[in-house]
């Protein structure tokens, strides 16, 4: 029988994008430093083995604080545990920096499209989501025929 990780799945599952790892290793080593396949392979396997042990480590953190969903305190708390203390500063930094990333790819995907409509185009676009809330509303079709730019919102 095949050896099963937390979640049902077999070992094999669980992998890491080879072509991804292979270049992290690379940047990492100096240039002149080869890393034969065999030893990339084992080096990514010590990855992924690590990536479960702080998974279920941080499991067990969140159940002892009765909650249902990991959250990156639990991380933290995990690799305080099984001995990584040194390096919550700089993953907490990380957690930070991709908060910051996350945070403003979201605002320029919102408000890209909106930004490049001028403000008759975007009067046209506000008149026919009104109409179209009417329509709903009223329990009716939406109207095909789109709304004059001029047409006044009290309607």
């Amino acid at each position: 029988m095949e050896p099963v990780d937390i979640v049902g799945k077999a070992k094999e599952d669980a992998s890491l994008p080879k072509a991804t790892m292979t270049k992290i290793i690379k940047e990492m080593l100096p240039p002149d430093v080869r890393v034969a396949r065999d030893t990339q392979d084992l080096l990514i396997e010590c990855c992924i083995e690590f990536i479960n042990l702080l998974s279920s480590e941080s499991n067990e953190v969140c159940s002892k604080e009765e909650r249902r969903t990991i959250a990156p305190e639990h991380v933290l708390k995990a690799l305080g545990g099984l001995g990584f203390g040194d390096y919550i500063e700089e993953v907490y930094a990380a957690y930070e920096q991709h908060k910051l990333e996350t945070m403003d790819s979201l605002k320029g995907a919102k408000w890209s499209n909106r930004a490049e409509m001028t403000e008759e185009e975007a009067l046209v676009e506000q008149q026919r989501m009104f109409a179209e809330a009417r329509a709903r509303m009223n329990g009716g079709e939406i109207a095909s025929k789109q709304p004059d730019a001029d047409q006044n919102l009290e309607s």
